[in-house]
């Protein structure tokens, strides 16, 4: 509890991991508040389908908060107009990002009749927001005021995917990852293999535990396994133990 992962990936696609976490905090029985940019609630229920959780049922009994992003956007920009004191979470297009931080609150606040475990904030992605003119400067004041609401007042956890590359010349987005890097308790970082592709081994995944974070003596412990996505599950396994080589 009160802790903020940072999920991040490099010429790969880490979504598998929201999808991993979202199922797991549904199953766990947490409050979880899905501010979801990237796809839309179709594809997310359908992958989450696979991993054995529904998210309409989730949604219906008022467990899971999703916030579809493409279609909020889309509703602000070319829709009707807002209904007054209902003001959209994306109204960050127009001014700030403190709309979106207030849904989140809202969101995860408990009720007097709530018997969930624990709220959880997972956003994807984090670029979208910068994708939409949101200054970088604003996305992690938004970030600080999340991580302050969840992890230190709710003592919930807070997850947010990014993406990067070294050689990217979106320098506004390596400052967001950058930044986020030394704020996280736990880095999840899924890199693709620098040699190319290979059927028997997708991606390799570095586990950073940011014990500096807490102990300023302390050296991270970063742990380091290869990974194959499969079906319904993912296997992880230590480099060079892959089926190719066994």
């Amino acid at each position: 509890q009160g802790k903020f992962t940072l999920l991040r990936d490099t010429r790969t696609d880490g979504s598998f991991l929201v999808h991993h976490f979202l199922s797991f905090y549904l199953r766990a029985g947490c409050k979880v508040c899905f501010v979801a940019l990237l796809q839309s609630f179709s594809h997310y229920n359908i992958v989450a389908q696979k991993l054995g959780v529904s998210l309409a049922a989730a949604k219906e009994r008022g467990q899971l908060v999703f916030l579809e992003g493409l279609k909020s956007c889309l509703d602000l920009l070319f829709g009707e107009e807002e209904q007054p004191g209902q003001p959209s979470p994306l109204q960050f297009l127009s001014s700030d990002l403190r709309a979106l931080f207030d849904f989140v609150r809202a969101s995860l606040t408990p009720s007097g009749c709530d018997s969930w475990k624990g709220p959880v904030l997972l956003l994807d992605d984090l670029g979208v927001l910068l994708s939409l003119g949101a200054a970088p400067v604003a996305v992690l004041d938004f970030i600080h005021y999340c991580r302050v609401a969840v992890c230190c007042q709710l003592k919930g956890n807070v997850l947010v995917l990014v993406h990067s590359n070294e050689d990217s010349e979106d320098e506004e987005n390596e400052l967001v990852v950058n930044s986020l890097c030394h704020h996280s308790d736990l880095i999840l970082w899924a890199e693709g293999l620098a040699t190319g592709f290979c059927k028997d081994v997708h991606g390799q995944m570095k586990i950073i535990k940011r014990l500096s974070l807490r102990q300023a003596a302390e050296q991270d412990l970063v742990q380091i396994y290869q990974y194959k996505i499969q079906d319904r599950n993912v296997t992880f396994f230590a480099p060079g133990l892959s089926a190719a080589v066994l």
